[in-house]
């Protein structure tokens, strides 16, 4: 009889547990909005988070409701930006194009390596082992895990072992920044146009023996457009709102001239890398050899 009634009541109790369930989703029910669906299959699916949101259906989602613009998708075309515009009936909108920048140009012609690495061909596993085999222990590793963590085909390994971003095709996804064990990339408005192709930490020429590219803080830039340069922890750092102001191109031009490496460039659009008169011309195709201790 005692067991009787404990499965009785216990059946009881999950009964009313499941009526109150029951009666609390209908009244809570919240009606999904038809165009998420909609929406979220004119998006391209790659979950790739550069918009800012975990993935397209959350992008989707925040375009439904009004707190994103179609055009915040950096992969989707400019059709693809149309037809979600047209669902929601909303303008496609206005985003910045941001670019995936990489702060080192020692590939192996202008960069030296201090030891041959032997193992896992990827900069993360030899970043464990002191640090990888270049000379320069802020430099590029040249193993090119960051050519394949992109799902865009936005970066190749140029003849030198360096990363060469593609501006159109990279979306800002971010995973090449997450991927490098070096923290060489970050995410730049295209429009940036002065940059700095270094991360030396060092002061003065010394670091020249271990990479002929390197930035060796010696000021000139910022001596010559202080208004736009200043120099922090022994690199140029650029005030890029000051650029961008009236006469700014004009004055960051002038502050690659001087630069005797060509550590701080000017990134023209169809030249790419535009470096100052100053600086040493770069003659060497073969890799450099290693030091010898």
């Amino acid at each position: 009889m005692t067991v009787l009634t404990a499965v009785l009541a216990l059946g009881g109790l999950t009964f009313a547990l499941a009526s109150l369930l029951l009666i609390a989703s209908r009244k809570l029910y919240v009606e999904e909005d038809p165009r998420l669906d909609i929406v979220e299959e004119l998006l391209p699916a790659s979950n790739c988070g550069a918009c800012g949101y975990p993935g397209c259906r959350a992008f989707a989602e925040a375009l439904v409701a009004g707190s994103s613009a179609p055009a915040g998708c950096t992969v989707s075309s400019s059709e693809g930006h149309d037809a979600i515009a047209a669902v929601l009936g909303v303008d496609v909108g206005a985003v910045r194009k941001v670019v995936a920048r990489l702060a080192c140009a020692g590939g192996d012609n202008v960069a030296r390596r201090r030891a041959d690495y032997q193992g896992r061909s990827t900069c993360l596993a030899a970043a464990q082992v002191a640090g990888g085999g270049k000379d320069c222990y802020w430099g590029c590793l040249g193993f090119g895990d960051c050519t394949t963590a992109c799902d865009f085909d936005a970066i190749r390994m140029d003849q030198h072992d360096l990363p060469v971003v593609d501006e159109e095709r990279c979306t800002a996804c971010g995973d090449c920044v997450d991927v490098c064990p070096k923290d060489l990339f970050s995410l730049q408005d295209a429009d940036n146009r002065l940059w700095v192709r270094c991360k030396n930490g060092e002061f003065g020429d010394g670091i020249l023996a271990a990479c002929e590219v390197a930035c060796t803080a010696c000021a000139r830039c910022a001596a010559d457009a202080p208004e736009i340069v200043t120099m922090a922890d022994n690199l140029p750092l650029v005030d890029y709102a000051a650029l961008h102001n009236a006469a700014g191109h004009e004055r960051g031009r002038a502050s690659i001239e001087r630069c005797p490496t060509g550590a701080i460039v000017w990134l023209d659009a169809q030249q790419g890398d535009i470096k100052g008169s100053a600086s040493a011309r770069i003659i060497r195709q073969a890799a450099r050899q290693e030091a010898t201790t």
